[in-house]
C-alpha cells in the first residue's frame, strides 16, 4: 500500500471549532423521551424521572446542543398540551409515527432535563398545522420575562425566570410530502418569513433557521433553499440540512465514502444560499443547520412500515438501529466533514440521542449503553478544540458506484493556539489494508509529542455493542503511532477511525 502524507499549518485556518457542532436531537418518537431519557421507575430515576444512567452517558458524550421536540412529530404538536398539571394533559394522535402521545413530558420537564444535561436548546416550531400565533404564543411561554399572561402561566408552573431560549427552527422538512402540513417552497417561504418577523418584533437577537431540504436527493433540491430564501434571507440567520446515510445492495465501499456526499450536500447549500444573497445585494452570510444526520437503516424501516399495525401505541420501540463497526466509521467520517466545513456548518444535531438511531441504548427497568457510533463522537467532542485547519492529503484512491474515485483516506485537524495541542482525525476506508500516514509538523515550531491516539477498527466488522456486552467495540490506544524527527507516523487499520492528540515537549 502506498503510503499517505497529511500537509498541516497552524497559519492555514478554517474556523474555530463551533461548540455547536457537538449538538444531538430529542423527538417524541418511539422510546427516545419515554424509557429513554425519562423513566420515572427506573432504578437510577431521579426525582424528576429522568434516568440519570442516561444524563451521565449524555454528559459523556459530549453534547452541547439538542434539538427538541421534532422532527416530524413537531408539525402536528400543540405545546400547550404539555404544560400544567400533568393529570390534565391530553392524549394526542401523532400523525408522524402513528403513535399516542401522553405529553407526560413537555417543555417544563424537558428544560428541567436539559439543564441537568448542560446542553443548550434548540426549539422546533410547529410550522405544520399551526402558524405565526402559535410560534408567538410558546415563544411567551419559553423567553418573555414577566406579566403577560404566557410568562405568568410559566410561573406558576414553577419556571419564574425565562428558559431564554436563543435558537428557534422555523418548522421542521416542510419541503417532505410525507410532513404533516407539507407547503411548496412558495407557501412554506412566506410563512417563514413573516413567523420570524413577528418573533424578531417581540425578540430581535434570536437566532432563527429555515428549513432547507430534508436531503440531496429530493427532487426539489436547491430550487427549494433558493426560493426559501428568496423570502427569508434577511429575516433567518440559517438554513437547514438533514442527510442520513446507510450501505445500498452491500455496497460498504460507497458507504464508507458517505461525507463525500455531505461535502457536497454542505458546498450545493452554501453556493445557493450565496447566489440568492449575491441577487439580493446582502452583506449577510447565512450559516447551515445540520441539524439532522446520522446511519440509518432507513430502506428496512420503510419495508417494515408497509405492514404497520393500525393500532395507536404509546412509546414503541421505532428505528431502534443496532450499530457496526462500520457504521461507527463512517460516523467518525461524517464528523470529519462537519468540521471541515466550519466556517458555514456552525450548528449540527445527530439523530436523535437515545434509542432512536442513537448512540445510546436503553432498555425498559433496564441498563443503558454506548452503540459503537458513541465512541467517534465521544472522542471528537472532546478531542477537537480551537481551531479546524485546512490540511492537505495526499493518499491513494479507490473506485466506487456511488461516487467514482474517492480517496482511501479522509482527515481533517484542529489546533488549539492557547495550549498548543494539535488533533487530526483520521478514516481509512480500504476494506481490507492498513494504510501508512505521515504527518510533518515543523510548521508548528515548538516539538509535539503524542499524548494520546485512539483506534476505532475490529475484525469483525459487522460486531455491535448489546445490553449483554456493552463494550464489545470500543477504542483501542493507537498501536502503532510514533514521532520521528518532527514527523507524526501512523499504520491506520482498514475500516477505521483514528484520533490522535499531539501536545508541547
Amino acid at each position: 500500500m502506498h503510503p499517505a502524507s497529511l500537509g498541516l499549518d497552524p497559519a492555514r485556518t478554517v474556523a474555530p471549532v463551533s461548540r455547536r457542532t457537538f449538538g444531538s436531537f430529542v423527538e417524541h418518537m418511539g422510546r427516545c423521551v419515554y424509557t429513554g431519557i425519562y423513566e420515572p421507575t427506573h432504578p437510577t430515576a431521579d426525582a424528576d424521572g429522568f434516568r440519570q444512567d442516561v444524563l451521565a452517558l449524555t454528559r459523556e458524550l459530549g453534547v452541547t446542543l439538542v434539538r427538541y421536540p421534532g422532527g416530524n412529530f413537531v408539525s402536528g404538536y400543540r405545546w400547550e398540551d404539555g404544560v400544567g398539571p400533568v393529570a390534565d394533559r391530553p392524549v394526542r394522535r401523532d400523525l408522524a409515527w402513528h403513535s399516542l402521545e401522553t405529553n407526560e413530558v413537555g417543555i417544563d420537564e424537558f428544560m428541567r432535563w436539559a439543564d441537568k444535561a448542560g446542553v443548550e436548546v434548540m426549539y422546533a416550531l410547529n410550522l405544520g398545522t399551526r402558524g405565526v400565533e402559535a410560534a408567538l404564543d410558546v415563544h411567551e411561554y419559553l423567553n418573555h420575562p414577566d406579566r403577560t399572561r404566557l410568562a405568568e402561566l410559566r410561573r406558576t408552573n414553577g419556571t419564574d425566570k425565562p428558559y431564554g431560549i436563543r435558537m428557534f427552527c422555523l418548522g421542521n422538512e416542510m419541503d417532505g410530502p410525507w410532513q404533516t402540513g407539507h407547503k411548496t417552497a412558495h407557501e412554506y417561504g412566506r410563512l417563514a418569513v413573516e413567523t420570524a418577523r413577528a418573533l424578531r418584533a417581540a425578540e430581535p437577537d434570536l437566532e432563527l433557521i429555515a428549513c432547507g431540504s430534508s436531503g440531496s436527493s429530493m427532487p426539489t433540491f436547491a430550487a427549494w433553499e433558493a426560493e426559501v430564501l428568496e423570502h427569508a434571507y434577511e429575516a433567518v440567520d440559517y438554513i437547514s440540512a438533514h442527510a442520513y446515510y446507510e450501505p445500498v445492495d452491500g455496497d460498504i465501499g460507497s458507504f464508507l465514502a458517505s461525507a463525500v456526499d455531505m461535502d457536497h450536500f454542505v458546498n450545493s447549500v452554501v453556493a445557493t444560499a450565496d447566489s440568492v444573497g449575491a441577487r439580493l445585494k446582502s452583506s449577510k452570510r447565512l450559516q447551515i443547520s445540520f441539524d439532522e444526520w446520522n446511519v440509518w437503516y432507513l430502506r428496512e424501516f420503510q419495508a417494515r412500515q408497509e405492514t404497520a399495525s393500525t393500532e395507536w401505541p404509546i412509546a414503541p420501540r421505532v428505528i431502534e438501529d443496532c450499530y457496526n463497526v462500520t457504521d461507527a466509521v463512517v460516523v467518525g467520517g461524517l464528523l470529519i466533514s462537519l468540521l471541515r466545513h466550519s466556517d458555514r456548518v456552525t450548528a449540527a444535531c445527530q439523530a436523535q440521542l437515545v434509542n432512536v438511531i442513537a448512540p445510546i441504548r436503553t432498555e425498559p427497568g433496564g441498563p443503558a449503553w454506548r452503540q459503537t457510533i458513541f465512541h467517534p463522537f465521544a472522542l471528537t467532542a472532546r478531542l477537537a478544540q480551537g481551531n479546524v485547519l485546512r490540511v492537505e492529503l495526499q493518499a491513494p484512491t479507490y473506485h466506487t458506484k456511488r461516487f467514482g474515485e474517492v480517496p482511501l483516506l479522509d482527515a481533517v485537524a484542529t489546533h488549539d493556539p492557547a495550549g498548543g495541542d494539535v488533533t487530526v482525525f483520521v478514516v481509512n476506508r480500504h476494506q481490507t489494508d492498513a494504510v501508512p500516514l505521515s504527518v510533518p509538523l515543523s510548521a508548528f515550531g515548538t516539538p509535539l509529542r503524542v499524548a494520546e491516539a485512539w483506534t476505532l477498527a475490529d475484525a469483525d466488522l459487522s460486531a455491535t455493542n448489546t445490553a449483554a456486552d456493552p463494550d464489545r467495540v470500543v477504542p483501542h490506544p493507537a498501536g502503532d503511532v510514533s514521532m520521528a524527527d518532527g514527523v507524526l507516523h501512523a499504520t491506520l487499520p482498514a475500516v477505521s477511525w483514528t484520533a490522535i492528540r499531539l501536545t508541547r515537549g
